[in-house]
């Protein structure tokens, strides 16, 4: 609890104690019939000692040209209550409104206090190793790149890097959401804000402060409400204008009350309770209080909201379109089969000798397949762009590739009907066999696809394998519709055509990988980039930010746009209609004054507690 909170409650525990006794003898023995200077003197004391804040910023307010507020309207019901002798009323009305604000703030506060933990994960010190081997410990945004950090078991992880030294594992939790730790070694890219959970290790930084992943993160988060949501922005100018015409309307009501009936008393009552009950604070705070609970939230579990705007706009998407590589799939190419079964291990070892120099996700692919196996580095190795690579040694040519390379050294093969890449392997002027090489699907691609279409949210794939490769994709996720052999700027032209046919039905929805999908990211409603946490392209092109490549992800951040709207939509209904009801109620004489608090602050209070349900899910 803040000094400014732990102040007014103090007010509130002594307002309260003073309060309560003088009413109890006031209701008792009627001071008034001694002489109402009494029970105003003593009610006026407990009354400035409640609300002096409230007359002070109603007096800036003022002055500033800000006249029509909450405290404006507070002020005015409650000098009008002591106008007509209503001192208990003018006392209760204030010391209520203070306990509602003060409940109000403690949930701003906690709120507040989970973004700052999220902001925890920012380090002051780098230890910089110096050339002579020496250690300096610096602010992080005076650190170079291509300087050697080392970073102790237990510290946050300053910058982006590479480890040169040691090894370890990370938690990376506050940035990705992922719970289990990451295990780190010599080569390893890590990025900043991880927390060193084993041994010491040195990296070397491959990113200045301002481009590092922390950096990125905190902008985003920081900024985020300055993004506002249409709701937002509508109760901003709900509000300019609802105060004026409330005020207006209550005097109306004394006005015209008070000429038909002659009753001036009983109106300016009503008139009152009118104001009590017609002050906005229930929408004003509850609304943008829903949509900062949930941005914070979303963010602790891994997903960036660029602001309210985009949490709304998305939750409004009825069709999602989903690149495959690295998206659908995770990007890593695997063997899935070597043909023939009998000619296994000359297959792989022909393939092997010849991508044994690559860097391809192919080449890489074969490798993995077995690692264990040692090749010969003697071979003169000739890469042919395009189709393939062929090794020599003295009267050995070992040949791996696509079927043109083998028909242009004349090979006289069919190609092959299988799903995925297939690479032929020929040993001389003997055809070996081939070796398919696909894209592994990722384990929660379909499940996700699922999910949404339980929405009846419309599902396409769009990507630039060939067409057999994504109808196997799309045939196993079930996914609604695919589009293949796609360049990236063909990309763009679907998502254009798309949202123009979209354009009464609902917004458009891209997820991609956020380094090639940039123009698709950022041509469509809302672009959400996915394990996009190390590259600036993602975080620039992109309204959403999944900080890992999990699709699972993405449900969450459905669940919490829908959540968070549900309960915005939910207050705002719920204060109109208790507000409405109430203020026909005041019109009619039919309510209290003690029931127009409840419509103030009893309405607020509940507006606010539910709002903090924003963000929630299992």
């Amino acid at each position: 609890m803040n000094k400014k909170n732990k102040k007014r409650l103090i007010r509130i525990i002594v307002v309260t104690t003073l309060f309560v006794p003088l009413f109890i003898i006031d209701k008792i023995f009627d001071l008034a019939s001694i002489s109402w200077l009494l029970p105003f003197l003593l009610y006026l004391a407990i009354y400035i000692v409640i609300a002096y804040d409230i007359l002070i910023k109603a007096v800036k307010n003022i002055s500033h040209g800000q006249i029509f507020d909450e405290n404006f309207l507070m002020i005015v019901a409650t000098f009008g209550a002591f106008s007509i002798q209503e001192f208990p009323e003018a006392v209760a009305v204030m010391l209520l409104y203070q306990i509602g604000e003060f409940f109000q703030d403690l949930a701003v506060a906690r709120s507040r206090k989970e973004i700052a933990s999220l902001m925890d994960i920012r380090s002051d010190i780098a230890h910089r190793i110096n050339s002579d081997g020496s250690i300096v410990d610096d602010d992080p945004e005076l650190i170079d790149v291509g300087d050697i950090i080392r970073i102790l078991p237990g510290e946050k992880v300053p910058l982006d890097g590479i480890v040169v030294s040691g090894n370890s594992s990370l938690d990376t939790k506050a940035l990705t959401g992922e719970s289990l730790p990451r295990d780190i070694t010599i080569g390893s890219s890590i990025i900043s804000g991880s927390i060193n959970l084993e041994a010491t290790f040195d990296m070397e930084v491959s990113k200045s402060y301002e481009d590092s992943a922390v950096s990125k993160i905190l902008e985003l988060v920081e900024n985020s409400s300055n993004v506002k949501s249409k709701q937002e922005n509508f109760i901003t100018k709900f509000a300019k204008w609802y105060t004026p015409i409330v005020v207006a309307s209550a005097a109306l009501m004394i006005l015209l009350g008070g000429l038909i009936t002659s009753d001036w008393i009983t109106w300016v009552k009503r008139s009152l309770n009118f104001l009590v009950v017609s002050c906005p604070c229930a929408i004003v705070i509850s609304v943008p209080l829903s949509f900062f609970t949930s941005i914070g939230r979303a963010a602790k579990k891994g997903i960036l909201f660029k602001g309210s705007l985009f949490l709304e706009n998305f939750n409004r998407s009825t069709t999602y379109v989903f690149d495959k590589t690295g998206t659908l799939t995770k990007g890593n190419f695997v063997v899935s089969k070597i043909y023939p079964e009998s000619k296994k291990e000359e297959v792989l070892e022909t393939a092997l000798i010849c991508e044994s120099q690559s860097l391809h996700p192919i080449a890489l692919a074969l490798r993995n397949y077995n690692e264990s196996k040692e090749v010969s580095s003697e071979y003169n190795l000739k890469n042919i762009p395009g189709k393939g690579v062929v090794a020599s040694k003295d009267k050995d040519v070992f040949y791996c590739g696509n079927i043109s390379l083998l028909k242009d050294n004349g090979f006289n093969i069919e190609g092959v009907d299988e799903v995925g890449t297939i690479i032929y392997v020929a040993k001389n002027k003997e055809y070996l066999g081939y070796i398919v090489i696909q894209d592994e699907l990722k384990e929660e691609s379909k499940a996700v696809i699922e999910y949404l279409r339980s929405l009846k949210i419309k599902t396409i794939m769009l990507t630039g394998d060939n067409d057999k490769v994504a109808s196997n994709v799309a045939s196993i996720i079930n996914i609604d519709e695919y589009h293949s052999n796609l360049l990236p700027q063909d990309k763009v032209t679907y998502i254009d055509e798309l949202i123009k046919e979209n354009k009464d039905k609902g917004l458009v929805t891209y997820i991609g990988d956020g380094v090639n999908d940039a123009p698709s990211l950022m041509r469509s409603d809302i672009g959400i980039s996915l394990g996009g946490i190390g590259s600036d392209v993602a975080i620039e092109a992109s309204d959403i930010v999944l900080m890992n490549d999990k699709l699972t992800l993405l449900k969450v951040a459905k669940k919490i746009a829908r959540k968070t709207l549900f309960i915005v939509n939910e207050n705002i209904y719920f204060a109109i209609i208790v507000k409405i009801a109430i203020l026909i109620l005041s019109a009619c004489g039919l309510a209290s004054i003690w029931l127009a608090i409840f419509g103030d602050v009893g309405v607020a209070l509940l507006c606010v507690l539910n709002a903090l349900r924003s963000g929630k899910t299992k």
